[in-house]
């Protein structure tokens, strides 16, 4: 079973909107495996935000996710990555179709609410840099036959 991370953002957090996310995830049958509130110092952020290290935004990037406490999960289901990415919407939320995540509760790039897990790849590298094994619970929902 494929596994994806998420990061619900300062602003989401702000806003009161993590159960109402999570609530969407949980509705749709995906299983949520670890899930913690935690405060990302600078050294974690620029960990996870390594490859826009050097761009512009960076700093304030940077300042954006350290600002706030954040609370971050780790989700499964087959094709997860894809159907999160799915849910989520564009990264711009101008871009964002109504019903996605951003779509619905963003209006800038800048405070777009979620962060999800693009590739495989990406998942394995995230997820291990904000739990380690023993946080990620192996379970079955009871409603897993009929999703």
């Amino acid at each position: 079973m494929e596994q994806t991370l998420i990061i619900f953002k300062p602003d989401a957090v702000q806003r009161g909107l993590a159960g109402e996310i999570i609530a969407r995830f949980e509705k749709r049958g995906i299983k949520v495996a670890g899930l913690k509130m935690i405060r990302m110092d600078k050294e974690l952020a620029e960990k996870h935000y390594a490859e826009h290290k050097g761009k512009e935004f960076f700093p304030g990037l940077i300042k954006y996710i350290t600002s706030s406490p954040v609370i971050v999960g780790v989700l499964q289901a087959d094709n997860v990555i894809w159907i999160v990415r799915t849910m989520t919407g564009a990264t711009n939320p101008i871009d964002a179709n109504p019903g996605t995540i951003r779509g619905d509760h963003a209006l800038h790039t800048s405070m777009n609410i979620i962060h999800a897990s693009d590739s495989l790849k990406s998942a394995e590298r995230e997820i291990s840099l904000f739990f380690d094994e023993s946080e990620i619970l192996d379970y079955e929902r009871v409603d897993a036959v009929w999703v």
